[in-house]
């Protein structure tokens, strides 16, 4: 699992000319830093990672802010037609309008070329509610309630006094389900978006590799198209660590709650 994330590294400051010969396996060789110089002389990409950092912390909170609430009280026995509220999330995940009918129902919302378009169509995931439902039927039992409506406390009370400090694992998990989501989006964004200022990394990195592999060689001498090639090649590896590193960094804080927090959310149907 290592030694991929390992060769991108090695791979994206070591000279291409040996990448391409396979001779960087554990060690970097020829060390070259062009793709990382190129990919910060990117005019775009400060701007797409702050795009990104502002889409992802919005959205993440929306999805926890609906996501949540519904969760807690389709997992409630006296909730009136549970079981019918069920099967109607459920239908959603396997019967979809598909592409056209969402961007149409987009349009006409007037979300085109806004954060919301990339943010709202997917506010609600019913696989996530379904987690987040199964954890508070198994952790949350009939008595704590019974124990909080002795003391006066309402089903809002209930849930933001007790429910929640209960439940940080799966709210870890979540925030790490959306947040990867958010910063991984990329052909909503290509969909919706047209100003090149609101693009997202994903879409900045995109359109950098683009620009690269259209390498032109009428008028170019071999040195020139080899440098160029070259250069595909390094930016290609950075480009990789400059999407995925943030990400790395966020995971170790929420990976002791991860696999608690997932199994205890599967565990009963």
């Amino acid at each position: 699992m290592l030694y991929p994330l390992w060769f991108v590294l090695i791979a994206s400051v070591s000279d291409p000319t040996y990448v391409n010969l396979g001779e960087v396996i554990l060690l970097p060789k020829g060390l070259n830093f062009n793709g990382y110089r190129e990919l910060l002389e990117y005019r775009q990409l400060l701007t797409g990672y702050r795009n990104t950092i502002v889409y992802t912390l919005v959205g993440t909170c929306l999805n926890l802010l609906v996501l949540l609430p519904a969760s807690f009280a389709l997992s409630r026995k006296e909730l009136c037609f549970r079981r019918f509220l069920m099967l109607f999330f459920l239908l959603t995940m396997y019967v979809s309008g598909g592409l056209v009918p969402l961007y149409l129902q987009v349009k006409s919302l007037g979300l085109m070329n806004t954060m919301w378009a990339l943010i709202l169509p997917g506010a609600f995931s019913v696989y996530n509610m379904i987690i987040c439902r199964n954890f508070f039927s198994s952790n949350i039992s009939d008595e704590l309630y019974d124990s909080a409506r002795i003391d006066g406390a309402s089903y809002t009370g209930f849930f933001l006094s007790v429910v929640l400090p209960l439940s940080k694992s799966i709210i870890a998990v979540m925030v790490l389900f959306h947040a990867l989501g958010h910063w991984n989006a990329y052909l909503n964004a290509l969909y919706y978006l047209s100003d090149s200022e609101k693009f997202p990394l994903q879409l900045v990195l995109r359109n950098l590799q683009s620009q690269l592999d259209m390498v032109r060689e009428g008028g170019m001498t071999g040195a020139e198209l080899l440098r160029k090639l070259n250069l595909r090649e390094s930016v290609k590896y950075s480009i990789v660590l400059a999407a995925s590193f943030p990400v790395a960094l966020m995971y170790p804080f929420v990976q002791k709650h991860f696999v608690k927090g997932v199994m205890m959310g599967s565990i009963k149907g």
